[in-house]
């Protein structure tokens, strides 16, 4: 009974945290429903067993997917004022849309229904855990699909950084050889601060005994005049 219970439970604040982020007038909140929805779908993960899914949502998806979208939300500035402009001059369309997505439901819901063939479940070693088992069947059966699942993902982030990359003067860019050539004695120097005593006390900050725009690229950024103002600074 408690199983149920909980289940019931879990499922129940799922359905109503899913509605509430596409119903959610502010983005931040819609994004705070989210991570309720990933923490209760965990749960049910829990319920069935399946405690290594259930963690990886968490630390995953809550740690990392939904709290990088908080902070885009968090930082964009979006009007909404302009978002709505067009709401009307659109209105037609989107209905026209919505009907057609929930025609598509009706027909998926009405020709559903439960499969008489018994389903062959894969079991373990005897004593192997969910993590275990899981792990053995990625690595021995679907090694190949794994291994091109992690290569598509490669080639979309390398494609991203490609799209989203701009030679502008702006960048600082290093010359890797002679970045490589320095030595720390060049380049770092440890001091024994006292405590409670100020950085404009003991001289203000050091700079390197080498300027480190030396190994910038020309016409990149804090290059070529900056370095003469190095060299005049040092003379004073």
């Amino acid at each position: 009974m408690l199983p149920q219970l909980v289940f019931y439970l879990f499922s129940t604040v799922l359905l109503i945290s899913a509605v509430m982020v596409i119903s959610a007038r502010n983005p931040v909140h819609s994004v705070l429903f989210l991570i309720v929805a990933f923490f209760n779908a965990a749960g049910l993960f829990l319920v069935a067993g399946a405690e290594f899914l259930a963690m990886l949502l968490v630390i995953v998806y809550v740690g990392a997917v939904a709290v990088l979208f908080l902070f885009v939300v968090m930082m964009l500035d979006i009007d909404f004022t302009k978002l709505r402009e067009g709401l009307q001059q659109h209105a037609a369309i989107g209905v026209c849309f919505g009907v057609v997505l929930f025609a598509e439901l009706l027909v998926a819901v009405g020709n559903w229904h439960m499969s008489s063939v018994s389903v062959t479940r894969l079991s373990g070693a005897p004593g192997q855990t969910n993590t275990a088992a899981l792990g053995d069947l990625i690595y021995t059966h679907y090694i190949l699909l794994f291994q091109g699942c992690g290569l598509i993902l490669l080639v979309a982030m390398i494609g991203a950084i490609v799209l989203t990359l701009r030679p502008v003067g702006s960048g600082r860019r290093q010359i890797i050889d002679k970045q490589h050539a320095r030595v720390p004695s060049e380049t770092l120097e440890m001091i024994d601060a006292p405590l409670g005593v100020g950085v404009i006390s003991q001289g203000g900050f050091l700079r390197p005994h080498t300027s480190y725009h030396e190994t910038s690229v020309p016409d990149s950024y804090a290059s070529g005049g900056q370095i003469e103002a190095d060299k005049k600074e040092k003379d004073v």
